[in-house]
């Protein structure tokens, strides 16, 4: 935290799309997919609401190869990453446009899809797969799996 800021996120969620990837002149790809995120509550009137909120995720560098081979619309996955804005001007209609996304630089699927893509046996659940520049200790990938298997199996 250089001048006393920061900008981390972390978000588990489901995928709304298969992810959608573009390869650059450069030799860059990008991959850039939707998730969404949902919590519920009962509201004054005894109404159960559920509120939901969509994502845009953005991976760069070796995640994209991980992104296209592994998820697809409605895996589950730990996301950890930045937020940007950007701005660009619409050119059919001239207005400037905005844009709020996460730039991942790490991931985890948690899931119940098996080892790959062409794995057919997808009745056991996976260990989480974890991905991305920085590493979690184990504790925190368990951590994460138990949240998203059992989050209503609480011990007290």
């Amino acid at each position: 935290m250089a001048n006393g800021s920061l900008n981390k996120v972390q978000l588990i969620g489901n995928l709304g799309t298969d992810p959608e990837v573009k390869h650059f002149d450069n030799g860059g790809s990008l991959a850039r997919f939707p998730i969404a995120t949902s919590e519920s509550y009962t509201n004054k009137v005894n109404e159960k609401v559920e509120l939901t909120e969509w994502h845009t995720i953005i991976a760069r560098g070796g995640l994209v190869d991980v992104v296209s081979k592994y998820l697809k619309k409605g895996d589950k996955v730990y996301i950890e990453g930045r937020i940007r804005s950007r701005s660009w001007q619409d050119p059919a209609t001239k207005e400037t446009r905005y844009s709020t996304e996460i730039v991942t630089d790490n991931l985890i699927m948690l899931g119940s899809r098996a080892s790959g893509p062409n794995d057919q046996s997808n009745n056991a659940p996976a260990k989480p797969q974890s991905y991305g520049e920085s590493n979690l200790s184990s504790s925190t990938l368990n951590m994460a799996a138990e949240q998203s298997q059992d989050e209503d199996d609480l011990p007290f």
